[in-house]
């Protein structure tokens, strides 16, 4: 191949080409944006419904099921989940990764919409609301306490002042007041008064909607002047309702105040935020959709000072949470790893050169391939996050090789005695094709990654393309800049200073023991025939010991703590056990600073979150605290509680990471006691340290059987039961009032000591046909039975969820492969199972790259084959990489670290690697027989004694290169060392089985090449 001469002839040409590489590639930093992951979404789209009044078997009846069917006519859900509870109808569509949110969005919108007239008319409207991922993806969380002003004023100050200007902030989607007490007009009635002024509970209903009524009344004008009417029909305070008139007899006036006591309360009194033990109220970040989270991160903290210095006084405001610091940490991380890798192979390159000169060739391509690749991610509309930087680290290694081997090229024949020019020409012209081989063989290996959809295709094919990206500027460097520079810089002379001459030695000395030793293994080649065979039948085995899981578990500095209690439990009940909580929390050396959200999804739930101390400052990880934390709280009874670590992949909430969802048509009885059955053989296993059901039929409830006989006699409608129950029951909007330009609810309930216990319902009264007030009793019975605590569906089937969190040295895969065999064993007949949340991720992302391993390795078998015009040499080239992959697999197999998508990432790379050995091998002995007519065998032996410098080479630098992986710490660490343990270990073995299988597979397989010319004419025909 000539055309390298035209660069070594023509310098300004070549550098000219570098020049505009660089130039483009800083051109394109200043547009490309900084997260930590590629945008991964896993959307979905959320329909609420609320039915005030309704039990859970009415709602699923006559609201979730009717919407069900419609909401699953729409394309692109994965799967639904639904569940029924009291007054509330929830369903949400899980979309596949990657489909148009806003088109599902519109399409499920459309089709409840034209379900809504079949709902009963009494429910709310549904509510459909998008999100990008489990659990919100909450970025940032504020804390506003006080000392002076209650939670209610906290609150009306957040939502008037603080939440407005948040949203505002560029990139913020969502800013959320959590555990905020919202004002409202609270109207404590006292049953017994009531009776005793011969009112009902829809008396005092009627009257306040008539007496507290919002007005439009017009205007009023003449030929030339108009005049708007403001009558004052809304009651506006406290002392307002107390007058309000209920009742007239004759002088005799029954007011409000007489049978209530009104205050300016809460909405409820059911959630409460604390924060490090102070009572606080939260304000939620979550980034939108396309946003960059560094960005909205720098945008919030610019934003607070100027928030706090306007705070009322006596409140503080602090961020709690920043989940943009772990993504900081990480990103600091990686390019500190990436200065230190290139620091490492320039080093690495000096001890095997030897000669300054010689090392400028390789070390300009670092940073020439690494700028270069800006301008194709920005033109392939990536990001810089951790997994393209993560590829930049590796492209280290990478992109060295190339001109690594064009300069020991070139060199060798300085010492053979031509001038730098012309060794240059002839140099280059030999090592172009090879060049370009494995070029184009390490950007095909990734090239089938293009192709995968949900997570895994997401998260890697910026990785994967960026990598190759890199590979093919480094490629186009080494055939154009390379060349010219060593016609230039390189020198005969340079070999004789003591130190090179010394390296010469060394490796001339390392050059004739190799070549002895291939000699005695071509003499024996059945044995290594054996031995090759015997180490990939080994695979199979190291495969299935080594542990599987989605990804590794990171430290993000974190602990997330969730509990429950029992169903009927009040949030005093909560309270009373989280102190207990928050004091064991407080007593890990670890703990930087804690919250808790009590009432979260009912009143008997919490969520708390435990922020450890800076990594530095710590000798455990979050794992560890993390399973100190579960046994220390198995001692608080009160509550089931569990700790677990944040999923270090994106688009996954803190949930459990076994989700086991049975499914069927039997009744909610048979899937408990079917659920029951899977949790107590789970925890039996001792493979799980927490093992639950999440349907269980701990829900007490008073059913209240209705005497319609009676009822009717006494002239009393059901329905006016049903509205009575529920004004002094629920916390039920009877009208708003307005105070200061903000609109709040007035609610009606009874006072707290009349619905303590169901006996209480002998004091409510209700008003007969003939006007008179008999008590409850008169016409409802009372019957006390446990329902389930919520009814759940799963892809319109009756579900129960069973969640586990693995025992410690418990990987994923081996928890799920429990389930997948004994789980799956416990189903009766017409049952079905299937998993949600993170082993949903793991059984269908598992296992991908592998599948792409093989597909890759049958697309580079191609590309070598048309390549070299041939089959036989691919698989010459290609035999070593099982082999390396066997050498990769031992220290996974060990317990370094478990087969999850990075180190699947690591095995693909390890294809493109090992083949570029097998490839200078193979090429430059074919080479040996046109020129030279030498057999295969002696032809083979050449080629790999005169490579075997560059091949040592590559492999210190790809090997030493990574070695910061393996030694990485801190935020997103485990992700970089279960590659760098693929890569190191791999690359080592695949040298040593390259050096000495990949000739006796040549000996064996290689086709004959006829000699084409005397060596003295080739070479004046390379100089002409």
């Amino acid at each position: 191949m000539n055309f390298t001469d035209t660069f070594i002839r023509r310098p300004v040409l070549a550098t000219v080409v570098s020049l505009l590489i660089v130039f483009l590639g800083l051109r394109a930093f200043d547009s490309l944006s900084l997260r930590e992951y590629p945008e991964v979404t896993y959307p979905v789209i959320n329909v609420t419904t609320v039915y005030p009044g309704a039990n859970a078997e009415l709602i699923q009846g006559f609201i979730t099921r009717p919407l069900e069917r419609a909401i699953a006519k729409a394309e692109g859900i994965d799967y639904i989940v639904a569940h029924s509870e009291d007054g509330l109808s929830r369903i949400s569509a899980h979309l596949q990764p990657g489909f148009d949110v806003d088109a599902a969005f519109a399409d499920i919108s459309g089709k409840v919409e034209e379900e809504r007239r079949t709902l009963p008319r009494d429910a709310e409207a549904p509510v459909v609301q998008k999100e990008t991922g489990a659990g919100g993806n909450v970025l940032m969380f504020l804390s506003f306490s006080s000392e002076v002003l209650t939670p209610q004023q906290i609150t009306d100050y957040l939502d008037r002042v603080v939440q407005p200007l948040l949203s505002t902030v560029k990139g913020v989607g969502e800013a959320r007041i959590d555990g905020g007490s919202t004002f409202a007009m609270r109207v404590w009635l006292d049953p017994a008064r009531l009776a005793a002024f011969g009112l009902s509970a829809a008396d005092v209903e009627q009257a306040v909607a008539r007496n507290n009524v919002q007005s439009a009344a017009g205007n009023i004008r003449s030929d030339y002047v108009q005049f708007y009417l403001n009558p004052q029909t809304v009651i506006r305070d406290a002392e307002g309702f107390r007058r309000l008139v209920l009742k007239r007899d004759g002088d005799s006036v029954v007011r409000l105040g007489d049978v209530a006591r009104v205050e300016m309360g809460a909405e409820n009194y059911d959630s409460r935020v604390s924060h490090d033990g102070r009572v606080a109220v939260f304000v939620g970040i979550n980034a939108a959709i396309t946003a960059n989270p560094l960005e909205v991160g720098r945008n919030v903290h610019a934003m607070m000072p100027d928030i706090v210095s306007q705070l009322p006084e006596g409140m503080r405001g602090e961020v709690v949470f920043d989940g943009t610091k772990t993504i900081r940490e990480s990103i600091d991380e990686v390019v500190k790893t990436l200065v230190e890798a290139s620091l490492i192979v320039i080093l690495i390159i000096f001890l095997f050169l030897g000669s300054l000169r010689s090392v400028i060739v390789p070390v300009v391509t670092i940073p020439l391939s690494l700028i270069g690749v800006l301008s194709l991610m920005l033109w392939m509309g990536f990001s810089v996050n951790l997994l393209t930087l993560l590829a930049m680290v590796l492209a280290i290694g990478l992109v060295v090789d190339d001109a690594i081997v064009v300069v020991e090229n070139i060199q060798r024949h300085i010492e053979e005695g031509l001038e730098p020019l012309a060794a240059a020409l002839v140099g280059a012209r030999e090592i172009a094709f090879p060049v370009i081989v494995m070029t184009l063989t390490l950007a095909a290996v990734y090239a089938p990654i293009g192709f995968l959809g949900g997570l895994t295709g997401k998260l890697f094919i910026e990785f994967a393309f960026t990598l190759a990206g890199a590979v093919i500027v480094s490629g186009v460097v080494a055939l154009t800049l390379s060349p010219m520079m060593c016609s230039r810089l390189l020198r005969a002379e340079s070999s004789s200073s003591p130190f090179v001459a010394l390296l010469d030695r060394n490796f001339e000395a390392l050059k004739l023991r190799y070549r002895r030793l291939l000699e005695r293994t071509l003499a024996n080649r059945p044995v290594v025939l054996v031995f090759a065979a015997a180490i990939f039948v080994s695979l199979f085995f190291l495969f299935r010991a080594v542990p599987q899981e989605l990804a590794p578990q990171e430290d993000t500095g974190h602990v997330y703590v969730v509990g429950s209690g029992p169903l009927n439990s009040t949030i005093e009940h909560t309270l009373a056990f989280v102190e207990q909580v928050e004091q064991i929390v407080e007593q890990l050396p670890e703990t930087a600073q804690h919250f808790f959200v009590n009432g979260a999804m009912g009143t008997n739930t919490f969520f708390g979150m435990v922020e450890l101390e800076p990594f530095e400052e710590r000798e455990r990880g979050a794992q560890e605290v993390q399973s100190d934390l579960t046994t220390r709280l198995a001692g608080v009874s009160g509550l089931r509680i569990n700790a677990f670590n944040m999923p270090s992949i994106p688009g996954a909430s803190p949930d459990l990471p076994i989700k086991f969802v049975v499914s069927g048509t039997g009744s909610y009885e048979l899937l408990f006691q079917v659920a029951q059955d899977i949790e107590r053989k789970a925890r039996e296993s001792g493979l799980f340290v927490y093992a639950e059901s999440e349907l269980r039929f701990d829900k007490p409830e008073v059913r209240l059987d209705i005497d319609r006989d009676k009822a009717a006699q006494l002239g009393i409608d059901v329905a006016a039961i049903g509205s009575t129950l529920s004004t002094f029951l629920n916390e039920n909007e009877s009208s708003r009032l307005s105070l200061d330009s903000r609109s709040y609810e007035v609610i009606l309930q009874l006072e707290r000591e009349y619905r303590l216990s169901a006996d209480m319902l002998d004091t409510y009264y209700l008003r007969t046909g003939s006007g008179e007030l008999v008590p409850l009793s008169a016409v409802v019975s009372q019957a006390r039975e446990n329902r389930p605590n919520k009814l759940t569906e799963f892809q319109q089937l009756n579900s129960a969820t069973v969640g586990a969190l693995m025992a410690p040295g418990v990987s994923l895969g081996q928890g799920i492969a429990w389930f997948e065999e004994t789980g799956r064993s416990l189903l009766p007949a017409g049952f079905r199972a299937d998993y949600v949340g993170q082993s949903r991720q793991f059984m269908t992302e598992g296992n991908v790259l592998l599948f792409t391993f093989l597909f890759s390795f049958v697309l580079i078998f191609l590309v070598l084959a048309a390549q070299f015009e041939s089959f036989s040499d691919p698989l010459t080239v290609l035999v070593s990489v099982p082999l390396s992959v066997c050498g990769a697999l031992v220290p996974l197999a060990l317990g370094m670290a478990t087969m999850n998508i990075y180190t699947q990432v690591g095995l693909l790379t390890l294809i493109g690697l090992i083949s570029k050995h097998g490839i200078l091998i193979v090429d430059f002995a074919n080479r040996q027989q046109e020129i030279r007519d030498a057999g295969a065998v002696d032809a083979v032996i050449e080629a790999a004694s005169v490579r075997l410098r560059p091949i040592l080479m590559t492999t210190a630098a790809m090997v030493f290169g990574v070695m910061p992986l393996l030694f990485a710490s801190g935020a997103g660490a485990q992700a970089r060392v279960s590659i760098g343990i693929v890569i190191t270990f791999g690359m080592l073995v695949g040298t040593l089985f390259t050096l000495f299988v990949v000739p006796v597979i040549y000996s064996y397989v290689a086709r004959r090449h006829v000699r084409m010319v005397d060596d003295q004419v080739v070479r004046k025909r390379d100089l002409s």
